[in-house]
């Protein structure tokens, strides 16, 4: 397999504990975000998936519906971290890894595509992720999520390249004389980040030797970890089409938010 997706799951967020397996319309989150890998692979030839987890519960549940899984460390400090071990214990080293998180079951499959396409086209590539630029009325919707769920939502500035400049929990950038701004164009200059990454191997086996950078401990954003030792992170642009867009489920309030979505607009196919 030339590429392997790997869902990285942990029971125990701190935020959200037994997060994977909360239903959503009476799916498990972990069970959707499976369906989206598998989705994938049926359109891109070479491509694989694996859950990674650390608890008995998420592997019992991976059993159950007959999910690949490999069970990983609990100490791994963060989701790439497990990402890193989970392609260690294959047996055979692929090329480009999607390290796609268990909590996104609103990530469209063909966000996936368009990363594992960009390596495809330029295997220069030594990490890729999405944004989308939002419309004025998703940049009102986000500010309004932000009042009472501030850490959930992430925004990305980007380099004329189209590589990241930096990530922030804050809404970034400010918009000075935004209602002049406005006429002159649909789109707002803010894009959201889209918590979904894709690694060339040799990117991805360097990240437990990259010390912490000063600002990742204060955003709780591991990508700027890259950042912030000198790796460009490639921004992709993707649409959500006719679909409401989301970030991933920080928050039981967020599990209303997918339902709702899920409700207007379907399942993925």
């Amino acid at each position: 397999m030339e590429t392997i997706i790997v869902i990285p799951a942990r029971y125990g967020s701190t935020r959200f504990p037994g997060k994977p397996l909360t239903k959503i319309l009476g799916k498990e989150m972990l069970l959707r975000v499976w369906e989206v890998s598998q989705i994938v692979k049926n359109k891109i030839s070479g491509v694989d998936a694996i859950v990674a987890t650390d608890d008995a519960r998420i592997e019992e549940f991976c059993k159950n519906n007959n999910i690949n899984y490999v069970m990983t460390s609990p100490d791994c400090a963060t989701g790439t971290d497990r990402v890193v071990e989970a392609v260690n214990s294959l047996d055979y080293t692929p090329k480009f890894v999607v390290n796609l998180q268990g909590d996104n079951p609103l990530c469209p499959p063909w966000f996936v595509e368009a990363l594992i396409n960009e390596y495809k086209k330029d295997n220069s590539v030594k990490v890729v992720t999405p944004v989308v630029q939002l419309s004025w009325e998703d940049l009102a919707s986000l500010r309004e999520h932000k009042k009472t769920t501030p850490f959930s939502g992430t925004c990305a500035t980007l380099k004329k390249n189209g590589d990241a400049m930096y990530f922030s929990k804050n809404i970034i950038p400010a918009i000075k004389k935004e209602d002049k701004l406005r006429e002159t164009t649909d789109k707002s200059p803010v894009r959201r980040h889209i918590g979904l990454y894709g690694y060339s191997t040799e990117a991805l086996m360097s990240v437990p030797s990259l010390e912490t950078g000063y600002y990742e401990p204060y955003e709780s954003l591991e990508q700027m970890r890259f950042l912030e030792n000198g790796v460009n992170i490639r921004c992709v642009e993707v649409d959500y089409g006719d679909m409401e867009g989301m970030s991933g489920v920080d928050s039981p309030e967020d599990v209303v938010r997918a339902e709702a979505i899920f409700k207007k607009f379907g399942e993925f196919k």
